[in-house]
């Protein structure tokens, strides 16, 4: 169930049946390093942290700019409404995302923090174990035919529930154990009614796999996008 904790500079929204009580602890590190919770990091724009509840992992990420303008002002966005900030956006995005059968990370809480006319935020969701980004796979190895495919049909799900995923690259498509496909990372994503987004999505993810390909040399060759849009088609 989704609950709301509002007060006059703060807004925590979560769901109950995976966090069963939420506040402002929750989303500072050193609460869960307190209760010796915390079972590791990853480093982005930002440090995410990994955290062992009850029943799932969890990654807790403060919103960080990136470019030239994140250097002058790192963390805190103009503020136009709870709703348009951008971790509840994402929360609401990644329900809606699961709701529609898609492979997406299962939100846990976001909080928005009012400042003035500015605002901070940060989002706790569900940490897909035992998964590789493609960058980290494709330095490895060749990827299955099949799962290029899966890549293909996971998109193509996406894109059905009418989610425009605005940085769709390859750090952003994760390969799970079970050899499942996730896709990750949905901040300032949205649903468009528009059209034309959907080849746009495309491109950019074969640009992203070119670009890997020149810069890490990954093993990837252009004929496996190929398999990737044949199972985008089949959905």
């Amino acid at each position: 169930m989704i609950k709301k904790l509002q007060s006059q500079h703060e807004l925590i929204i979560y769901d109950s049946e995976l966090l069963a009580n939420a506040c402002a602890d929750v989303f500072v590190p050193e609460y869960w390093q307190a209760q010796q919770q915390v079972i590791g990091s990853a480093q982005g724009r930002g440090t995410t942290w990994f955290i062992q509840l009850d029943n799932i992992q969890a990654a807790l990420r403060h919103y960080r700019r990136g470019g030239l303008f994140g250097k002058l002002v790192k963390d805190h966005y103009w503020f136009s409404g709870w709703e348009k900030s951008r971790s509840v956006a994402e929360f609401h995005l990644l329900h809606h995302l699961k709701d529609a059968g898609v492979n997406v990370p299962r939100p846990i809480a976001a909080r928005v923090t009012k400042k003035r006319v500015c605002y901070q935020a940060d989002l706790l969701s569900e940490r897909v174990e035992n998964a590789q980004d493609l960058v980290a796979i494709l330095k490895q190895r060749p990827l299955e035919s099949e799962l290029y495919q899966k890549i293909g049909r996971e998109i193509a799900k996406m894109h059905a529930a009418g989610v425009n995923h605005t940085d769709l690259n390859i750090h952003n498509i994760l390969i799970d154990g079970q050899k499942r496909v996730w896709i990750i990372d949905f901040d300032k994503c949205f649903v468009d009614t528009g059209k034309g987004w959907q080849q746009e999505n495309l491109s950019r993810l074969k640009r992203s796999f070119e670009k890997e390909l020149a810069k890490c040399n990954i093993h990837w060759q252009s004929y496996s996008f190929g398999l990737l849009s044949s199972g985008y088609e089949q959905v």
